[in-house]
């Protein structure tokens, strides 16, 4: 599997706000969930936000209110809308695509990652 594409990320001041976008080439004939997740110097990678098959959203508590997912069904592309970053924010973000693809019904792919950093 290629590694999805990914962009978006960058350095920006506390406040400010960044947009991620991922997506992927392959045809996916049924979708089982779009990811973001971002892993932090010293700290454990996280589950960020997540949009389901349904289109049922889930957020890690520390982003709930600042950050959305959303996906453009069709161009198979997931975005992260990062509003009112704060410096813990700083982290490598990675995107996740689960689904099923002409050639394999499980298709998981990742990105390879992009760095948000946020200063004071």
């Amino acid at each position: 599997q290629e590694p999805l594409v990914e962009s978006g990320g960058g350095l920006v001041q506390a406040g400010e706000s960044l947009t991620l976008t991922c997506a992927t080439s392959e045809t996916i004939f049924s979708i089982k969930a779009m990811a973001w997740h971002r892993q932090a110097p010293g700290k454990q990678r996280e589950l960020v936000a997540q949009i389901g098959r349904d289109g049922s959203t889930t957020y890690a508590d520390s982003v709930r209110g600042r950050f959305t997912i959303s996906r453009d069904n069709a161009k198979n592309i997931v975005y992260l809308q990062m509003n009112s970053l704060k410096p813990d924010d700083t982290a490598v973000y990675e995107c996740n695509i689960r689904g099923a693809t002409p050639l394999w019904p499980h298709y998981d792919a990742w990105g390879q990652g992009t760095q948000v950093t946020v200063s004071s």
